[in-house]
C-alpha cells in the first residue's frame, strides 16, 4: 500500500470510528488529517484534502477546539489561520475521556439522582423506580469516577491504570 492510499484509508476509518467517541464523521476526519500532518493546516488545506465545504470545516474545527483537541497555530508570514491537534495518543484519549464525561455521563448522573430521589409513596412501582434508578446512578457514578481517575494519570495512563486494576 502506498502513502496516499494508506492515508485515505486511515482518515476514512478514523472518521467511521468517530461516532464511537461522540463526534461526527467529518469532525473525526479533520482531526485524523491534522493528527498525521507534519505541519499545521489551514482551513483551505483541510477543505481541499477532505473535499468538504467551508461551513462544515469551520463548524467542525470550532467543535474540535471546544473539545480541546485542536488548536490554532500562528505561522509566521501567514494571514490565514492554521490548525493542529494533540499528537500524543494518550493525551488525546485523556481529552476525549474528560469531554465525554462532561457532555454525556455527568448529565445522566444528574438525571438519575433526581429520579431516584423522588418521594417514596409506598407503592411497589415507585419503590422499583427508586431502586433501579438508584442502582443505575451508583453504577454511572462509579464508572465516571473510574474514567476520571484513569484520565487524570499524566503519563502512560492506560498502562498504569490497567496494572493497578490487575494487581
Amino acid at each position: 500500500m502506498e502513502y496516499q492510499e494508506a492515508k485515505e484509508k486511515f482518515i476514512s476509518t478514523w472518521g467511521s470510528l468517530g461516532s464511537m467517541w461522540g463526534i461526527n464523521k467529518a469532525m473525526a476526519q479533520i482531526q485524523s488529517l491534522l493528527f498525521i500532518s507534519t505541519k499545521p493546516l489551514s482551513m483551505e488545506d483541510i477543505m481541499e484534502e477532505l473535499k468538504i465545504s467551508r461551513g462544515n470545516t469551520s463548524m467542525n474545527l470550532r467543535q474540535l477546539m471546544d473539545w480541546g483537541i485542536v488548536t490554532k497555530e500562528l505561522v509566521p508570514g501567514e494571514r490565514r489561520e492554521f490548525f493542529t491537534t494533540v499528537k500524543d495518543v494518550e493525551e488525546l484519549a485523556r481529552h476525549i475521556a474528560k469531554e465525554r464525561s462532561r457532555r454525556e455521563i455527568k448529565p445522566v448522573i444528574k438525571t438519575l439522582k433526581e429520579v431516584s430521589s423522588i418521594k417514596d409513596d409506598g407503592t411497589a412501582k415507585t419503590q422499583e423506580l427508586i431502586k433501579q434508578t438508584k442502582a443505575l446512578h451508583d453504577l454511572a457514578n462509579t464508572a465516571d469516577s473510574l474514567l476520571n481517575k484513569i484520565a487524570a494519570q499524566e503519563q502512560n495512563w492506560i498502562t498504569k491504570s490497567l496494572l493497578k486494576l490487575i494487581k
